[in-house]
């Protein structure tokens, strides 16, 4: 999913992945599957199969878990910022964990093309001294817009059928 605000000559872009489902939504599901789960483990225990109890428990633990990952994982996002003087890239989950600064004047898109019609363009924005993918994990649709949005705000001299480049 791709977003984009511009505000006094400042050009924000957000791309992160698609979120089909809340984390309210999750644990609404959690709690449907946890109901007949612990009310037929219960069952159970009253008759006298009491393991049945501690492995359901381990059951609806690792279901949670595995929802709370792939929420965490989907609130991964890459915001550009974009300005008259610089170009700046923050990548993290629910905070900045990595940033990259370039100066607009010297920062370049960089475009290969996909190899599967299924797929997107691979971005990233570099100088003369590094380079940054971004977008990676968009889907084709998505790839292409956040390509539209970077390619009226940037400069495309690299546009690639492999990926290596040297500087």
């Amino acid at each position: 999913m791709v977003s984009s605000n511009t505000d006094n000559n400042t050009q924000i872009i957000v791309a992160k992945p698609n979120h089909s489902s809340s984390w309210r939504n999750n644990l609404w599901i959690l709690a449907a599957v946890a109901v007949p789960s612990l009310g037929a483990a219960l069952a159970f225990t009253f008759l006298g199969a009491w393991p049945i109890l501690p492995f359901a428990g381990l059951e609806l633990l690792a279901l949670g878990g595995a929802l709370y990952y792939v929420n965490w994982k989907l609130q991964y996002r890459h915001v550009i910022t974009l300005n008259d003087e610089i170009v700046r890239i923050d990548k993290g989950h629910y905070a900045p964990r990595r940033s990259w600064e370039f100066t607009r004047a010297e920062s370049n898109l960089a475009v290969t093309p996909e190899q599967h019609p299924w797929e997107g363009p691979a971005l990233a924005i570099h100088d003369r001294e590094q380079t940054v993918s971004v977008g990676e994990f968009l889907n084709r649709e998505d790839s292409l817009e956040l390509l539209s949005l970077l390619r009226q705000a940037l400069r495309t001299n690299t546009h690639s059928v492999a990926a290596s480049r040297q500087l």
